[in-house]
């Protein structure tokens, strides 16, 4: 599953160029959680960055340019569908890989805001992620912790 959503990004993004595209709409939603609580922690951002790394096989320059990119994105954007309906093109796979990661950006804090929650349900939903897979993916990343 993260082999199809790393193909994904690494079709779409360059690593020396950060334009607007489906995969810059995918770093906007891990952004997104970052700042759900209103607040920007560093171990959320550097989860992120961490998760950049290895979805993009990029340095840690290159990430940190990305979540820069995202959050200059989120910071003006209307809503999280601005993201998501870009994102019609990932496979089930894909989209369930994506609510992982952002799972793993809203525990990397270790605490879960009921604001991070409530935008990873919507995403979900705006994705066509199943309940069930939205649950899975949840488990699946407080079971590692």
């Amino acid at each position: 599953m993260i082999a199809k959503i790393k193909q994904f990004l690494n079709s779409m993004i360059p690593p020396d160029s950060p334009e607007f595209d489906k995969s810059l709409a995918i770093v906007c939603l891990l952004c997104e959680v970052c700042v759900a609580d209103h607040e920007s922690d560093s171990k959320e951002e550097a989860a992120v960055i961490n998760t950049l790394q290895k979805l993009l096989n990029i340095d840690v320059d290159n990430a940190s340019t990305l979540l820069q990119e995202g959050m200059k994105e989120v910071s003006t954007s209307n809503s999280v569908f601005d993201f998501t309906s870009q994102l019609g093109e990932l496979d089930s796979d894909a989209r369930i890989d994506l609510i992982k990661a952002m799972w793993e950006v809203a525990y990397a804090d270790e605490h879960l805001d009921e604001m991070e929650e409530a935008l990873i349900r919507k995403v979900a939903s705006l994705l066509y992620v199943n309940h069930s897979d939205f649950i899975k993916t949840k488990l699946a990343v407080t079971e590692t912790d």
